[in-house]
């Protein structure tokens, strides 16, 4: 069975996670979303996937190879150029993503898999290719229904009794959507699917295949079954999503590390003395990270590797990507840090040296710079007024 992963987006709801990582290299506890995905295709007896790259796609291909690792054997389809002594990014669109490698190689010569590198499932795709034969379909939509406040971040979907699809709203607003069914992007394509795809242009599945298929009356059907959908498309899904594997929430997700305490895992190598940091769990440590005595991690949190969390920090159901310090006046409530950014639970970005705080929050392989007189007051000020407030129970 032959699928393909689409992985060329830019992931610009993501930021400011994808200025330095492709949307299908962010980590889910260390491990990349599509590395998870891989495996589940793996599982179902997928042994060749291809997978389309443009934005930062050297971090892609450079982690996958050729798939040996995972079970599987894997190649790429690179839409752009090299000029100037750098990759220059040209995505010809999911659906000519397909064309393209169709046209370069007719590699889709029967019923493949087509899925978003960036979202964790556990859809029982052999099922699904079960119903997919069974209605002898052009092409399968795995369905889920979602509440009808969230359905213009989606493409719905009208079907009729028997599935057939009808019709479909690219990002409705509430009020014009006309059900709160939605498509996953998980598909089962017959290869003839392609032939409906013009040649050298950008085209997008959702918003103009299945359009212009419906249209012509083609067997399109969707697929409601029962399947845990992670969707990661904007940066408070994401943080949402560590929570849930923090809580073991994520179906057949392993924690890495060892369990060092009830709830509370570690990678290799960390420096902590555990009797002197107050840790709630759930909360996960990365390697050959440091915490010092007196600091406070209340989970669900995430610790990245080589992080330094110094004494007096408090962080409170946050994620901390790597190398990361957080100093002794740091407070992180509901906090999303990552390279030189944080991220509230709202969604907001602060840049964390335009907001002259990079010396609270730092990059922990950088040498620690000495406090200017103005800092030391303030740290001063707030070890005096903290020890104003009666310690919280």
């Amino acid at each position: 069975m032959k699928a393909i992963i689409l992985a060329a987006g830019k992931g610009t709801r993501v930021r400011p996670l994808t200025y330095t990582m492709p949307k299908p290299m962010i980590p889910i506890i260390n491990k990349p979303v599509m590395e998870i995905l891989v495996e589940h295709l793996a599982r179902h007896g997928v042994g060749e996937i291809m997978v389309n790259t443009s934005y930062l796609a050297p971090a892609i291909e450079n982690y996958f190879r050729d798939g040996a690792r995972f079970g599987v054997q894997m190649a790429y389809s690179f839409e752009g150029r090299w000029e100037n002594g750098r990759l220059i990014d040209e995505p010809v669109g999911s659906a000519g993503a397909i064309k393209k490698i169709q046209e370069h190689s007719g590699f889709f010569d029967d019923t493949f898999f087509v899925l978003c590198g960036d979202a964790i499932i556990d859809l029982n795709l052999t099922e699904l290719l079960e119903v997919h034969r069974r209605k002898g379909a052009l092409v399968t939509i795995a369905l889920a229904d979602v509440p009808r406040s969230e359905v213009s971040s989606y493409g719905v979907v009208v079907t009729d009794d028997d599935g057939r699809i009808l019709e479909f709203q690219e990002k409705p607003s509430v009020e014009e959507a006309r059900s709160t069914t939605v498509n996953t992007g998980i598909y089962v394509f017959e290869p003839e699917v392609i032939e409906c795809i013009p040649s050298g242009v950008e085209y997008d599945i959702g918003g103009e295949l299945f359009p212009a298929l419906t249209a012509t009356g083609a067997a399109l059907y969707g697929a409601k079954m029962p399947f845990q959908w992670l969707d990661i498309g904007k940066i408070t899904d994401y943080y949402r999503v560590i929570q849930m594997a923090l809580r073991g929430e994520i179906r057949g997700f392993a924690m890495p590390g060892t369990e060092v305490t009830e709830g509370v895992w570690m990678g290799l190598n960390v420096r902590a003395d555990l009797d002197r940091c107050r840790i709630t769990p759930p909360v996960y440590i990365g390697g050959s990270a440091t915490l010092e005595p007196g600091c406070t991690l209340i989970g669900p949190s995430f610790i990245g590797p080589g992080c330094v969390i110094e004494s007096g920090a408090h962080i409170e159901r946050s994620v901390v990507f790597d190398y990361t310090r957080i100093g002794s006046a740091a407070h992180l409530h509901e906090m999303l840090v990552c390279g030189g950014y944080s991220v509230d639970a709202s969604g907001t970005v602060i840049d964390l040296a335009r907001a002259d705080i990079d010396w609270v929050i730092a990059d922990a392989r950088m040498p620690k710079r000495p406090l200017s007189e103005e800092q030391r007051q303030f740290l001063a000020m707030l070890e005096q007024w903290s020890g104003r407030i009666p310690a919280q129970p």
